[in-house]
Parts: structure tokens; sequence; C-alpha cells
């Protein structure tokens, strides 16, 4: 294939040097984001709601609308879904993007809007590219295939109207994607790329990309794991390199990728590269711009206002008001009709000119049963320093309480898999459990001398655990994420049951 490097790459890199100009200058841009916004959606009934005409500052937008959880729009969304038009978002809807389920155990359905796509999705992933370039000025990124492993449009709902497309967000946008974008698409038919049935779908992939040039994979790092050792399996490969010799980079989001370094590391050449994203149903929000990971510059231009709301209680800020080390759960107002809408996670905010963000966990995945307020960025670095001192590898993990009983203390209880070699477990859990005191101080005040909490305990599940517990939850796929940490013991329970 003709390398088309050269040629795209001025596109991008005038795409990376607006995104650095707009970061400079925050406030102006997020202000016209919101105006712009309110300017679209005016006439909606929700914009006819809150007279969006109206309003003229942030200030303003913040104390006339308020901030709402999924659980009180979906009433509004399940109209969209059903044709109704100008509810949310101008017009009618036909995409809606499933993602996990609300705290009443249902799932959400996100309007995909085609302003989202084009202002937010397609922009983002535009923006990955060119920080991409940016940092890598030596790429042939464009000279080959790009692995984009997606999801199904599978959904729980019934009686889904004609016309109308609910599944993952990937699935959406690979079904809309331009002709263009799709000629450097492995797989390069829809047809396998949207299959439902992982067992079918996982050899299908393998066939599709084993023969490829491929030059770059996106997606989620448990799954695409999956996917790459099945290559490397067919080909008769100890590295996938000797089965894609020029492929560059991983592009990757969803989940926290510190627990599977040392894997990729493991099946890589050292030429290999690593960008994480930070995207959701609900928008793309940000993109690591360093070459050292960890933080992630929050994109400005993509047609998201965003707020942030202080973890220990207080107003909202916009972000332009953050301060630099604290923890913020991540509020936004974007092109799909989310208004103030609260995604659920919670960033740290790691500078403030440009705003860069690290993913600090959830609001409502955290262990808080005894006072320890432990996150997910805690408990994923302790098992990534237990695993480097211990040299093991842990495809997927959760924790959940213990609690206290007449007869016994709380403490934490982790569901480990382990790839390949399974260190002492004993050994294992005394490690993770000075880790966690190391990385979370509040936990290590509640295990002072075992006085209030005791030490974790760590449970080893056989191979395919937790695949098993996610297909019977109708969620195995390529968008998966097991819940890391969950502040009672409804999943762990239910994961135990199918050992």
């Amino acid at each position: 294939m003709l390398n088309f490097t050269p040629i795209a790459k001025p596109f991008f890199i005038a795409r990376a040097n607006s995104l650095s100009r707009h970061a400079d200058d925050i406030e102006k841009v997020q202000k016209e984001t919101l105006a712009r916004l309110l300017y679209a959606a005016r006439n909606t009934e929700i914009g006819r709601q809150y007279d969006f005409k109206s309003i003229s500052s942030a200030a303003e937008f913040a104390e006339r609308v308020p901030m709402r959880p999924y659980e009180e729009i979906r009433p509004q969304v399940m109209r969209m879904v059903a044709g109704e038009r100008d509810v949310l978002w101008p017009g009618v809807t036909r995409r809606f993007a499933q993602s996990s389920g609300t705290s009443d155990g249902r799932s959400k359905f996100i309007p995909v809007t085609e302003e989202s796509l084009r202002w937010n999705h397609y922009a983002g992933s535009s923006t990955v590219v060119a920080q991409y370039l940016k940092l890598y000025p030596d790429s042939k990124i464009f000279g080959g295939n790009s692995f984009i492993l997606g999801g199904s449009f599978a959904t729980a709902l019934t009686d889904v109207p004609a016309g109308v497309h609910v599944g993952d967000l990937s699935a959406n946008m690979i079904d809309a994607m331009p002709s263009l974008a799709g000629a450097f698409r492995i797989p390069r038919s829809k047809d396998v790329a949207l299959m439902t049935d992982w067992r079918e779908k996982l050899p299908a992939l393998v066939e599709a990309s084993i023969k490829a040039d491929v030059r770059s994979i996106s997606g989620v790092p448990s799954w695409f794991l999956t996917v790459i050792r099945e290559v490397m399996a067919k080909a008769g490969a100890s590295s996938i390199h000797e089965v894609w010799p020029n492929l560059e980079v991983f592009f990757h989001g969803g989940i926290s990728f510190d627990p599977y370094r040392a894997q990729y590391e493991a099946i890589t050449d050292p030429k290999m590269r690593y960008l994480e994203t930070y995207n959701a149903s609900e928008g793309f929000f940000a993109v690591q711009d360093l070459r050292e990971h960890g933080a992630m510059m929050l994109l400005p231009d993509v047609g998201i206002f965003y707020e942030f709301e202080p973890l220990g209680g207080g107003k909202p800020v916009p972000a332009w008001e953050v301060q630099q080390g604290k923890v913020y759960a991540l509020i936004l107002s974007a092109p799909n009709g989310l208004w103030r809408y609260s995604t659920g996670d919670t960033v740290k905010i790691e500078s403030t000119a440009p705003l860069r963000i690290s993913i600090a966990g959830r609001t409502k995945l955290f262990i808080n049963a005894f006072g320890e307020e432990l996150m997910v960025h805690n408990s994923d670095a302790a098992l990534t320093s237990t695993c480097n001192k211990l040299h093991c590898q842990v495809s997927d993990y959760t924790a959940a309480p213990v609690y206290t009983t007449d007869h016994s203390r709380g403490r934490h209880q982790w569901l480990v898999e382990f790839n390949g070699y399974r260190p002492d477990i004993k050994t294992f859990a005394k490690e993770l459990d000075s880790n966690l005191c190391h990385e979370n101080s509040d936990y290590a005040a509640k295990r002072e001398g075992s006085i209030f909490l005791d030490p974790v305990e760590v449970i080893p599940l056989p191979k395919g655990t937790f695949d098993s517990w996610l297909a019977s939850t109708g969620k195995l796929g390529g968008q998966r994420k097991v819940p890391r940490l969950c502040p009672d013991r409804r999943i762990a329970d239910a994961i135990l049951q199918t050992v």
C-alpha cells in the first residue's frame, strides 16, 4: 500500500497546533462552546423549559439548569428512541449508544446525534492521530491499516423502531464512518466488525487481520490482548511484531493500561508506542499529548462544555477554575442532548495550563465501607507495583468489601484472574496490602494494627471466569469493562457463583 502519511500529516499537524492554541485560551474556547450548544438547542423541549435563548454566561447556565443523573433523563431519552423530535437535541435521533447499567441496574442509552459524531467523536479520534504524529514525526501510520476493535448492535431493548440503531458506541461510529476512513480500517467488512457473537467474531477478526499490514491498533486493553494472543497463536509467533512487523502504536482507553503494560511489553518489540485516550459513550474528552504516560490533555474544542464538581462537596466549577492536584467528578453538556450530566467519572487535575487530567475512578465504583475511600487509581497502582515485585501478571480483577461481623473484622476481598504464572497467594496478598497502604493513607490508617480492618483477602479465579460472568450479563465483547471496585457485594458474589 502507498504510504499516505506525508500527504495526510500537514492536516493532522494543523489540528494538533490548533488544539495547543485553544488549550492556551481554554476560558474563551469553552465559553464559545457553551454558547454554540445553547443556540443549537434553543428550540428544543429542554431549551424552552430553561429558556436557553436568554442564558448569557456559564454562571447563569449553572444557576438555571440543574444537574441530572441518567435516571432522571431516561424518560426523555426513551421518547427520542421512539422517534420524538426536538426533545433534548434538535431533530430526530436515529442512533443510541448502549452503556453500562445505572444504580437501578438498567442499561443507559446515550443519544448519538449527527452533531455529536462530527463535533466530538470523530473530531476526538482525529485529534488522537494528530497528537501521535506531532509526538512521532517519523511515523508511517498511513502506510497500512488501522485495526479498530469495536462492538456490535446487540441491545437490551426490545421493539426498536425501524431505522434506529442501538448498540455500542464503537458500532455506531464504524457503521457511520465515511468510506475514505473505512478504507484504512481492519476488518474492512462491516459485517465482521459488527458481529454480535464474540465466539464467532474472534476467529473472524483473526482471519481478517493476520495477513494485513497493521500499523495501529485501537481498543480496550483487556480485550485486545485476547485478540492479539489469538493472532499470535494462529501464526505460531512469540511476538505480535512477527505477524505485524510495521505495527507502531496502540491507541488505548476504557480502563487503566497500567495493569496490562507488562503483558503488552512481553509480546511486542521495544519500538512499540502507546497513547492513552479518554472517550466514552457520552463523549470524547481527552488524549495523551506527551510521550510520558499518566496525564491527558482535555479537549476544549470538540463540542463539549465541561464542569468539575469537587469530590469532597461544593459547587461545580468550569474548566478555567479548577485547581491542580484536586479530584473532581466530571460534568458535561454535549451535542447529544446531555445537559449538566454527571458522567460518573472522577478525574484528577494534573496541570491547569494546559489542562491535563488523569482518570481517578468512578463516583460509584469505590470502596468506602470502613472510611478508607479507596479509589480505582489507588487499586490499579497497588496492583501494578505488586505484579512488578512478584513478576506476575493479572488479566482482570475486582474487589469488594467483606463486612464486619460479631466474630471478625471487615476486609477487602479481591477476586483475581492471573495470566500464566500464579505466585504464592499469601505472599501476593501481603504485598498487595502493603502497596494499598502506600497508595492510600486512609486505607493505611484503617489497617494500622489490624484494629479496624483486616489484611486484604485474595481469591484466585480460574482462567476465563470474568469472561463467563460478562457473558452471563450480556456484556462480553470488545467494549467490555470489569468493574474494578464495588461498594457492595452484588458483583463479587455473582462472579463467585460462576466458579
